[in-house]
């Protein structure tokens, strides 16, 4: 009983997600010789009609900054992580001010692509 208890238990912490945003529509744009990156707390996704998230939540560009620093409170250096995901087609004037929020609040950002083959 208890073996079944054990792999029930690793069954469900292998399925569990920090932040669902699968109901998000984007595609990252592609580069080479991509590096992976650790887990982190913090997500922010620009989607392909230019719309803003934080950790799958809708938010406007005037708040993340602050939403941002929330959830990484004071994690040190090295653990404060945030992943950027962009839309392919998203112009500047949507990335930029998203790059200088997850500045603004501590954040050391990852651009997420698909590796080009």
């Amino acid at each position: 009983m208890g073996d079944i208890a054990f792999n029930l238990l690793i069954f469900f912490v292998i399925l569990a997600r920090a932040q669902d945003d699968s109901h998000l529509q984007w595609q990252p744009a592609q580069a080479s010789q991509l590096e992976g990156v650790a887990s982190t707390k913090v997500s922010v996704l620009i989607d392909k009609g230019n719309k803003l998230y934080l950790n799958g939540q809708e938010i406007g560009q005037e708040r993340l900054a602050k939403g941002i620093g929330d959830i990484l409170g004071a994690a040190p250096q090295g653990q404060r992580t945030v992943l950027l995901k962009v839309h392919k087609s998203a112009t500047a004037l949507y990335y930029e001010p998203v790059i200088e929020s997850i500045s603004a609040a501590g954040g050391d950002l990852v651009h997420i692509l698909d590796e080009k083959r």
